[in-house]
C-alpha cells in the first residue's frame, strides 16, 4: 500500500496491490468504509482514506471473503511555532533551527514559495534547515508531513546585504576613540563595525543610511572599515590611522613682534596639517611636504609662546617661539 500513512482529516488517496481484487466491494480503513475507491485492475485497486486516529488495519471484502489487514497510519499535522534565527542574507545558504511538534516524517520545508536548500528532521519537535536565496523581506516558513502543513506567516526575514559608500572623517590617531560617521544602505541591522579586524569600541544606527562609530586604536596606514548584519557584511571603506606630528626644529625661533615673517616647521607627519596656533592663535600655513611647514607669524605681545601643529593623527609637542619688541630711541 502505497502512501502507508497521511492525514486525520483523510482525503489521501492510496494504492492497493494484490491478488484477487477485481470483485471488490469494499475497502475499509480500520471498520471505516473508504471514502471511495476504484478497482483499476484485479492486483490494484485505488482508495481515498477517510478521517480517522492512529494505526488502523485496511482490508479489502469481495464476495469470497475479506483481505488481511494492511497498517495505515493517520498522521497528526505538524505545528510550527519558531525559527531560530528568523532573519538571515537574501543568498540564503545559512542554517535555522524549526521548533513546533509532529515534524516526524516531514517531507517538505519552503520558505516563502522556495523549498528548502536541505533540511533535517532531529526529533518530533526540531528540523534544521538550509535556507533559499530569496529577495529582502519577510516571508512564511511551511513544514508538511504526511499529517498536513503547518504555516508560520512572515516567520523569517531575508535581509539585504549592507553596503558602505564612505566615512568621514577618514583618517585619526593611532589611539583611536575619534568618532567617525559611516554612509551607505541597509545598515539598519547592524550587529558590528570592524576597522580591519579590531571591532569599534562602540556605534550607533543612527538610520538604515548611517552609523557612528567610535574607532578601536590601531597601526599607521590604511584599515578597511565594515559594517556586519545579519544579511552579511559590506564592501570595505578605507580609513587611514596617523601619527601624531612631530616638530623637531623651528627657524627662526625669534621675530618682530608685529609679525610679518615666516618660519619654517621642520619634522615628520606634517602634511595632514589642519591647524598651527602660535601663542593660541591660528596662524597661516603652507604644507611644503611631509616634513616641512611655512608659517606666516601673527603679531603678538613680545615674550616666548608655544607653537603645535595639529592633524588628524593628534597635536604635536609644542616648539618655543620668541616675539621680539622693536627697538625704541
Amino acid at each position: 500500500m502505497v502512501p502507508s500513512s497521511g492525514p486525520a482529516a483523510g482525503g489521501t488517496t492510496v494504492t492497493l496491490t494484490g491478488t484477487g481484487l477485481a470483485t471488490a466491494v469494499a475497502v475499509r480503513f480500520g471498520a471505516t468504509p473508504a471514502t471511495s475507491f476504484t478497482v483499476v485492475s484485479d492486483t490494484h485497486i485505488t482508495a481515498v482514506a477517510p478521517a480517522g486516529t492512529g494505526t488502523v488495519p485496511v482490508t479489502v471484502t469481495s464476495p469470497g471473503g475479506t483481505s488481511n489487514g494492511i497498517s495505515y497510519t493517520y498522521s497528526v499535522a505538524p505545528t510550527l511555532s519558531g525559527v531560530s534565527p528568523n532573519q538571515g542574507p537574501t543568498s540564503g545558504g545559512n542554517t535555522v533551527i524549526l521548533t513546533g511538534a509532529n515534524f516526524t516524517g516531514a517531507t517538505v520545508v519552503i520558505f516563502g514559495a522556495t523549498p528548502a536548500t536541505s533540511f533535517t528532521v532531529v526529533s518530533p519537535m526540531q528540523i534544521t534547515a538550509v535556507v533559499p536565496a530569496a529577495t529582502a523581506g519577510p516571508v512564511g516558513v511551511t513544514v508538511t508531513t504526511p499529517g498536513g502543513s503547518s504555516t508560520l506567516q512572515s516567520a523569517y526575514f531575508y535581509v539585504s546585504t549592507p553596503v558602505l559608500t564612505g566615512v568621514a572623517p577618514s583618517s585619526g590617531p593611532l589611539s583611536g576613540g575619534n568618532t567617525v560617521t559611516l554612509a551607505g544602505v541597509h545598515l539598519i541591522e547592524a550587529t558590528a563595525v570592524r576597522f580591519g579586524t579590531t571591532s569599534a569600541s562602540g556605534f550607533t544606527v543612527v538610520s538604515d543610511s548611517q552609523i557612528t562609530a567610535v574607532v578601536p586604536a590601531g597601526a599607521a596606514g590604511l584599515a578597511d572599515v565594515t559594517v556586519s548584519t545579519a544579511g552579511g557584511t559590506s564592501n570595505a571603506v578605507s580609513y587611514t590611522y596617523l601619527p601624531a606630528p612631530v616638530v623637531t626644529a623651528l627657524i627662526p625661533s625669534q621675530g618682530p613682534a608685529s609679525g610679518g615673517i615666516t618660519f619654517t616647521l621642520t619634522g615628520t607627519h606634517l602634511a595632514q596639517t589642519t591647524t598651527v596656533l602660535v601663542g593660541g592663535t591660528p596662524a597661516g600655513f603652507t604644507v611644503v611636504s611631509d616634513s616641512h611647514i611655512v608659517v606666516d607669524a601673527p603679531p603678538g605681545a613680545p615674550g616666548t609662546v608655544n607653537v603645535t601643529v595639529t592633524t588628524p593623527g593628534g597635536t604635536s609637542a609644542p616648539k618655543t617661539y620668541t616675539r621680539v619688541a622693536s627697538p625704541g630711541v
